[in-house]
């Protein structure tokens, strides 16, 4: 019963891992790549998940339900709902790079913070759309009622490692490319990279809607996975500091390190629970602050000995280097 609970665990630890893994390959491609400073991933999660969420159900459940009006209630299959949440996400994006990637990298930071937080209200608020802060529950999953129950995290983990996996394949194949290349010269030099008759903008454009799609693609992982989504699930910790968390500890510009770090710091935010569950009954109340501490603590000492991450950046860009 122990090896059972344990196992358990473990693929619960790893389904996460995975979901947060592919934020981190969205995330990478933004900023690893092309230098893009989005600290508002916590939007794109929410609106991946409530997309594929709206996608999937035919109508939110509860007690309170029949108080919705439904604004898709489509009740699609999951990929269904994968492909809405990536192309809701990569429309916003767009919406957000036109005012924004022309000015300074700091005004993306400003719009896209703003954004995640307006998100998250405006699902807060508006019962209307989604049942307001109640959220919406029992979401639908791939192959729910098929596949025996005590053994449907294991195929779901099968699912998300392959969705995380096709993404990896996908970003390696592209990075590696002409593309790539132009996006890590931006990184670099904005300016060489235009007086190389470069579009900078259109690039731009193009890096941000592509990771922003991404990101929706784990927000739809997430919610089918847990079944029940409200706003007050996507805070800037965990949709955003933590993941940026992850990719410095792997190592920016590495879609390696990128699922590295997602591993391992989900590993260590669910492994301090149970150093937390051993304090004291007086500092029990303490026990989320003492975690943040250690991750804060955590990403302090990656900055200061291990700048580059775990792995760093390869410094090979293309696979005909090589094989010429």
């Amino acid at each position: 019963m122990e090896l059972e609970g344990l196992l358990a665990y473990l693929v619960s630890l790893a389904i996460m891992a995975s979901i947060y893994a592919v934020f981190c390959l969205g995330l990478n491609i933004q900023w690893g790549y092309t230098g893009l400073f989005n600290i508002g991933i916590a939007g794109f999660f929410c609106l991946g998940a409530y997309t594929s969420a709206l996608i999937t159900t035919s109508m939110p459940r509860g007690v309170y339900a029949h108080y919705v009006r439904q604004l898709f209630g489509l009740g699609l299959p999951f990929p269904f709902g994968l492909i809405g949440a990536a192309l809701i996400c990569g429309l916003v994006a767009f919406l957000i790079g036109i005012p924004t990637l022309r000015l300074r990298e700091d005004y993306l930071a400003i719009a896209t913070i703003g954004i995640a937080e307006t998100f998250r209200l405006v699902f807060n608020n508006e019962g209307w759309l989604a049942n307001g802060p109640r959220g919406l529950m029992g979401l639908p999953q791939p192959l729910q009622g098929v596949m025996p129950s005590e053994y449907y995290n294991y195929f779901y983990l099968a699912v998300v490692f392959c969705v995380m996996w096709a993404v990896y394949l996908a970003i390696e194949r592209a990075i590696r490319s002409p593309w790539g290349r132009v996006l890590k010269a931006i990184r670099e030099d904005e300016i060489s990279a235009a007086m190389s008759g470069k579009d900078v903008f259109l690039f731009k454009m193009q890096s941000l809607v592509l990771g922003s799609m991404i990101m929706g693609i784990g927000g739809a992982l997430y919610a089918h996975y847990t079944r029940a989504i409200s706003p007050d699930v996507f805070t800037p910790l965990y949709g955003t500091f933590i993941i940026w968390v992850m990719l410095m500890a792997g190592g920016s510009g590495n879609n390696r390190g990128a699922i590295l770090g997602a591993f391992l710091i989900w590993g260590i935010w669910t492994g301090t629970k149970f150093l937390t569950d051993l304090l004291p009954y007086t500092m029990k109340a303490r026990a989320p602050y003492i975690r943040f501490l250690i991750v804060g603590i955590l990403l302090e000492l990656i900055l200061i000995y291990r700048p580059q991450g775990i792995l760093g950046e390869e410094k090979r860009v293309s696979r005909f280097l090589e094989e010429g």
